[in-house]
């Protein structure tokens, strides 16, 4: 089976391209491929293919095999693949996920897309849509959260996908690799939940750091980085355009009051490509 490394900003995945390969049980191969000692090595597989209502389609698998709504970096990446595969050779495509339809403008350099700018969508803010269970309150902002003997204030968005967001003093000495899996998997959270703490700089700046549900702790996460754009403008500890620092690079997040739906915009990178016995 042919295949494509890819990462944005170190979020990095396995994509394998439909219409030349066949993939009989894709939660089971995101297991075996993900491994970083023992398979290919990355935050999961993503699998490109055609579609009806979109220019192309992608499909995400975690790390443990779980199928998730949608990924930031994945859909850049799947953006570069399709212009520079032959795929879609458009600067402005249509990718259809399982949240919806997204629309990419490509930067384009000398026939290569370096970067891509993403129409996330409108967050959903309702604790129903996220979804979390709790308190009679329709907006989770700022709500307390135990985990252990440890209290958070969080606040909950979905972009398609769920995100809890706890906003810290610091990082330094925070055990949130211990935390983020407890709040994965809390009670609370009946569809399990992406989780990022993050400290804010500056009304335009961030920084932040990712438990991505089902993965584990990754380098980026785009659909995060647009949840917390989201929740820091909610508490009003930033404005609505923000410089997201995560550990594997910078995300440019916007929320637009225009038509409601925040816009990402980042690179993306081929690393190799192989051959996986299957």
């Amino acid at each position: 089976m042919h295949f494509t490394k890819m990462h944005g900003i170190g979020n990095d995945y396995v994509f394998v391209d439909l219409s030349q390969e066949t993939v009989a049980d894709p939660a089971e191969l995101a297991r075996r491929v993900s491994p970083r000692s023992f398979g290919i090595g990355s935050d999961g597989l993503i699998l490109i293919g055609r579609s009806r209502s979109a220019d192309v389609s992608m499909r995400i698998f975690n790390a443990d095999g779980s199928e998730a709504e949608m990924c930031g970096n994945g859909v850049r990446c799947v953006a570069k693949y399709a212009y520079e595969h032959g795929l879609c050779r458009k600067e402005e495509m249509a990718v259809e996920t399982k949240a919806g339809v997204r629309t990419i403008r490509l930067v384009v350099e000398g026939g290569v897309a370096v970067a891509a700018r993403v129409n996330m969508g409108r967050p959903r803010l309702r604790r129903r849509e996220i979804p979390m269970t709790g308190a009679h309150v329709e907006r989770v902002v700022g709500e307390e959260l135990r985990v252990g003997e440890t209290v958070l204030s969080v606040t909950c968005v979905s972009m398609g996908n769920p995100h809890c967001v706890a906003p810290v003093e610091t990082l330094d000495g925070l055990n949130w690799r211990e935390l983020g899996p407890q709040i994965e998997n809390h009670e609370r959270f009946p569809q399990r939940t992406n989780v990022h703490f993050v400290v804010v700089r500056s009304p335009e700046e961030v920084e932040m750091v990712t438990w991505e549900r089902g993965s584990g702790p990754t380098l980026a996460c785009g659909t995060g980085a647009s949840a917390v754009c989201v929740a820091m403008h909610m508490l009003g500890r930033t404005g609505r355009t923000i410089t997201a620092h995560l550990p594997g690079g910078d995300l440019k997040l916007e929320w637009l009051e225009a038509d409601g739906c925040v816009y990402m915009t980042g690179p993306a990178e081929e690393v190799f490509a192989g051959e996986w016995p299957d």
